[in-house]
């Protein structure tokens, strides 16, 4: 992808609010309707447990609501919201306009659709349009993946579970936070993993994690060498929470310890276009992110899609 053209308005993230869906699911429950256990699951996924229940809309209402409240700006001042989600609610209109008109915004609103990468992809989106002259910007990363799994199905019910994350974003006099980027994607895998229109998701696992690790190593790979940055610099990567596998391979192979990882999905699950954005802002609640710290957010999904990009946390 081009390199950020010097000159260009940047933006930085002043909110973010996170939610999860209803109801906890651990893996003992799964045990007690699959041939699965406790065990089987953790070591396979590192998942412990998941948050299932409500609309991709209520979600995203929650998480959005939360960031404008942090970010103290008046939700009649954003001027467009770009909701990253593959579960919208309705297939037409938009899910993004369910949204918009409950959070009480008078702007531009759309749904973006590159599955598990969607967050990065709508991240991207959203500073090129402030770059063009958008004052603020609401970008969410929502899934409701519980409503398009076969709960009997060992191979999918396991790791998928609802979520969202959501991020204001206002434009900056400098560069900003985003330093480099990259979008990709292959549609010659699609069939690794999909889901017909109004049936349950299907996914060949072995070939999804092994294109998986090689396709995420292979963007954030670009993303650094467009800034001209090796991985010793980064002092967090935020990479999609879909396997502990997946991820412990992709860091090996990038150079980062797992140290400075952000994980949550010992508790989330995968949650698709929301495990980014509920991982990143996991770790800044927790205190793990400091001024001009370089973030790198990197993950993949159906498609398949890969996006990366990494960001200087809290510039202006």
């Amino acid at each position: 992808m081009p390199i950020i053209p010097a000159g260009v308005r940047g933006a930085r993230i002043t909110g973010w609010g996170s939610a999860l869906g209803h109801k906890v699911v651990t893996n003992n429950d799964l045990a007690a309707t699959m041939e699965t256990n406790d065990e089987w699951i953790r070591e396979r996924t590192g998942i412990h447990q998941r948050s299932i229940g409500g609309t991709t809309a209520e979600l995203s209402i929650a998480s959005g609501r939360a960031a404008l409240e942090m970010s103290g700006v008046d939700p009649a001042s954003i001027d467009v919201l770009v909701l990253a989600t593959t579960t919208p609610d309705r297939t037409v209109p938009a899910t993004s306009a369910n949204v918009q008109n409950a959070l009480g915004l008078r702007c531009g609103a759309f749904d973006v659709n590159a599955a598990c990468s969607g967050f990065v992809y709508a991240l991207v989106t959203a500073h090129g349009l402030l770059a063009m002259g958008a004052q603020r910007a609401l970008v969410i990363g929502t899934d409701t993946l519980s409503r398009i799994v076969d709960w009997t199905d060992r191979n999918t019910a396991i790791l998928f579970a609802d979520g969202s994350g959501a991020a204001v974003l206002e434009a900056t006099s400098g560069p900003g936070q985003l330093v480099s980027w990259d979008l990709d994607a292959d549609g010659s895998l699609e069939d690794l993993l999909f889901a017909e229109l109004g049936e349950n998701v299907q996914m060949n696992g072995k070939e999804v994690f092994r294109r998986a690790v090689r396709i995420m190593v292979d963007s954030a790979t670009k993303t650094m060498q467009h800034a001209g940055v090796t991985a010793d610099q980064i002092a967090l990567i935020v990479p999609h929470q879909a396997n502990i596998r997946i991820i412990t391979a992709a860091c090996e192979r990038l150079g980062v310890p797992m140290d400075r990882a952000a994980m949550t999905i010992e508790y989330t699950g995968n949650t698709s276009s929301a495990s980014i954005p509920l991982a990143l802002f996991h770790a800044a609640d927790a205190g793990r992110l400091k001024q001009d710290d370089l973030v790198l957010l990197v993950g993949f999904g159906a498609g398949m899609t890969a996006a990366s990009a990494l960001l200087k946390w809290g510039a202006l």
